[in-house]
């Protein structure tokens, strides 16, 4: 097989056609959820705790100025977008039929062949 067309084949897998569907919607995905955090969700936590906005906390050492209040931020919006990513596929999972219990596969035919040994002995 060329590499040209070892790279098709693996390109056409549905799971890498699926993955690449999923990283352009959970980069939307965390857009929407980046502004619902910055417009509306922080200015309230900010106004609840004291009047101020997270972004502007920080804190200078010497000419540095170290930003933890957008780390904060980011870590509020991680912990939005994990919480709604895990109620959306918590939904899916329950529209989801479940999976029909899989028979047990019957005896093979050397497992039958030895039960009847095991019978023929015990009847001795």
């Amino acid at each position: 097989m060329s590499f040209l067309s070892e790279f098709k084949a693996f390109a056409m897998k549905g799971n890498v056609i699926d993955l690449a569907v999923g990283v352009v919607i959970g980069a939307a995905f965390g857009k929407i959820v980046g502004s619902l955090v910055d417009a509306i969700i922080m200015p309230l936590v900010g106004i609840l705790i004291g009047g101020f906005d997270f972004k502007d906390l920080m804190i200078k050492v010497g000419t540095a100025e170290v930003k933890y209040g957008m780390f904060l931020q980011a870590t509020v919006e991680f912990i939005i977008v994990a919480f709604a990513i895990f109620l959306l596929v918590r939904a899916i999972n329950r529209l989801k039929k479940p999976e029909a219990p899989v028979a047990p596969a019957g005896p093979t035919t050397e497992e039958k062949l030895l039960m009847e040994i095991r019978d023929a002995i015990k009847q001795k």
